[in-house]
C-alpha cells in the first residue's frame, strides 16, 4: 500500500536507510539533501519504507504544485527490491489531486516502455570508468584529443586547492551572466550544498591553474553510490580558450580510471554540451520528465509564456 505522508510525519532514519540500499538510491534523494532544496518536501511511501517517492511541493496564488528543486537533477520512485513499470505508475497515479500543477523528473530506473504525452524524455551522459585509462582515453574522439594537446602545451595545472566560491564565483562572472534565473538565493544554497557533501566526504573540488596560478576552470563532482556526479562547473574566457575543462575532466578520468564508478555528467539538452560529454565517449541515458496539469487554460498558458521568456 502506497500512503501519502506530510513533512512531520516522514521517518527520516527509515527514509535514508531505504535510500542508501535502494538499487538506485541517489544523493539527490537523502532526507538532509531534500531538506536543504525544499525543507517542506513530503513524500509516498510503500509499506515500511520499502519504496518512497519524494514530493517537492510549493505554492504560489493559493495553487498547490510540485517542481524540481534547485541543483537536483533526478527524484522520482526508489526501491529496495526490483523496479517495475508496473510500480512506477502506482507511485505517478498516488500523487494527491491537490497539486495542481506537476513538472518533474524521474531517475533513469524510472522506465516507462510506453509512456504517455505527460512523459518525456530526457538526457544524461554516462561513462563507465571501469577500463583502464588507455582503453578509456582510446574513445575519446579526434578533436577532444586536438584539445587536449592544447592544454597540455598551455602548461595548465589540475590541482585540488581551490575553494567552492571560487568555482561559484567563476561561473556568476561567465556563463552566471547569461543565465537570468539564477538568484543570490540561488546561489547560497548551491554554496551551502556544496560544504554540506564536502563535510559528509561526499564531494571533492578540482581546480585548473594557468602559468600566473590565475584560476581558469573549476568543478565540483559530488559521490553517490557507484556514480561520480559532475555536479557543478565554472569557467571563463581564457579557461575555454585553453581548453582547461577538457584537460580537467581527462585528469578526473585518468585518476579514476580502473574503477567501479561511472561518471554521470549530469546533461545535457543542449545539444553543445551533449556533444561535449559524448567526445568523452559517454553514452546517452533517457530519465523521464513529467509534466501533468489540472489548471484552467488561461493558467497553463501564463505558465507556458513565462516559462519561455523569462
Amino acid at each position: 500500500m502506497i500512503r501519502y505522508l506530510r513533512h512531520e510525519e516522514i521517518d527520516t532514519q527509515k527514509w535514508d536507510e531505504c535510500i542508501s540500499r535502494s538499487v538506485n538510491g541517489m544523493i539527490y534523494a537523502m532526507s538532509w539533501y531534500l531538506d536543504l532544496v525544499n525543507d517542506r518536501w513530503e513524500a509516498l511511501v510503500q509499506n515500511d519504507y520499502e519504496s518512497l517517492m519524494p514530493l517537492t511541493p510549493g505554492r504560489k496564488l493559493g495553487i498547490s504544485y510540485l517542481f524540481q528543486p534547485r541543483f537536483t537533477q533526478q527524484l522520482g520512485v526508489f526501491s529496495r527490491s526490483h523496479l517495475t513499470e508496473k510500480m512506477v505508475l502506482e507511485f505517478i497515479n498516488s500523487i494527491p489531486d491537490h497539486y495542481r500543477f506537476i513538472e518533474i523528473n524521474l531517475n533513469t530506473h524510472n522506465k516507462l516502455s510506453n509512456p504517455a504525452k505527460d512523459f518525456t524524455p530526457w538526457l544524461t551522459h554516462e561513462l563507465d570508468l571501469i577500463a583502464p585509462y588507455e582503453q578509456l582515453a582510446a574513445g575519446y574522439s579526434t578533436n577532444l584529443k586536438r584539445n587536449l594537446k592544447k592544454a597540455e602545451k598551455a602548461g595548465l595545472t589540475v590541482m585540488e586547492n581551490s575553494t567552492p566560491e571560487n568555482i561559484i564565483r567563476i561561473f556568476r562572472e561567465n556563463k552566471g551572466r547569461e543565465l537570468r534565473n539564477l538568484t543570490d538565493r540561488d546561489y547560497d544554497l548551491l554554496r551551502r550544498l556544496i560544504y554540506v557533501m564536502i563535510y559528509k566526504k561526499m564531494a571533492g573540488v578540482l581546480a585548473v591553474f594557468d602559468e600566473t596560478n590565475s584560476l581558469r576552470a573549476g568543478t565540483i563532482f559530488v559521490y553517490s553510490g557507484r556514480k561520480a556526479i559532475f555536479f557543478f562547473s565554472g569557467t571563463d574566457a581564457h579557461g575555454r580558450e585553453l581548453r582547461a575543462m577538457p584537460l580537467l575532466i581527462n585528469h578526473f578520468i585518468r585518476t579514476h580510471a580502473g574503477t567501479h564508478l561511472t561518471l554521470d555528467f549530469e546533461g545535457s539538452n543542449d545539444p553543445d554540451l551533449a556533444r561535449f560529454y559524448k567526445s568523452f565517449g559517454a553514452t546517452a541515458v533517457n530519465y523521464l520528465h513529467y509534466r501533468r496539469s489540472t489548471l484552467p487554460f488561461l493558467l497553463n498558458a501564463a505558465l507556458a509564456v513565462k516559462k519561455k521568456f523569462f
